[in-house]
């Protein structure tokens, strides 16, 4: 992933991103910092308008979003998603979590951008937490998810005793 492939501003508690090209797990961990946060959000606005293609991982934390913005009765608003995107999302059964717009959204550029490159240990529990917000959302994703959970949860652990050596 390039610093300019997921772009994300944040003014007044709104959280404006702009993906571009194929949205994997580099791209959510990012993303699940602002799930995980515990401020008070206003607003999500994702802009999917250049996005290619995504991988559970993302389309988990995108899951995780959604539900930290029903806890806060706020709307994650996916712009410009096509018709491949929302086929993704409506087969992990969590489509019904977003709202679809479509149209232009300004992602300023003062302060977006992500460029850090992320942990192993903190890329390992992205990946456990996303698979469980998806069986979370939808139990069908259960049988689907179970090995990549346990692989995530296994490599977290093992990470975890390597940063305590």
């Amino acid at each position: 992933m390039q610093s300019t492939d997921l772009l994300i501003s944040h003014r007044d508690n709104t959280y404006i991103v702009k993906v571009t090209g194929r949205a994997d797990f580099e791209y959510a961990v990012p993303l699940r910092n602002i799930a995980k946060s515990s401020g008070s959000i206003s607003g999500i606005v994702i802009d999917l308008g250049a996005c290619t293609a995504m991988d559970s991982t993302f389309m988990g934390v995108l899951t995780m979003l959604a539900l930290k913005g029903r806890r806060e009765q706020t709307a994650v608003e996916l712009y410009n998603a096509g018709s491949v995107l929302q086929k993704l999302l409506r087969d992990l059964g969590v489509i019904k979590l977003f709202t679809f717009k479509e149209g232009s959204v300004d992602v300023s550029a003062e302060n977006a951008g992500v460029s850090e490159k992320s942990e192993l240990l903190t890329t390992a529990e992205t990946v456990s937490e996303a698979h469980k917000a998806l069986v979370g959302a939808d139990s069908a994703n259960s049988e689907k998810f179970r090995a990549v959970i346990d692989y995530a949860d296994a490599d977290v652990e093992r990470l975890k005793k390597e940063q305590n050596k």
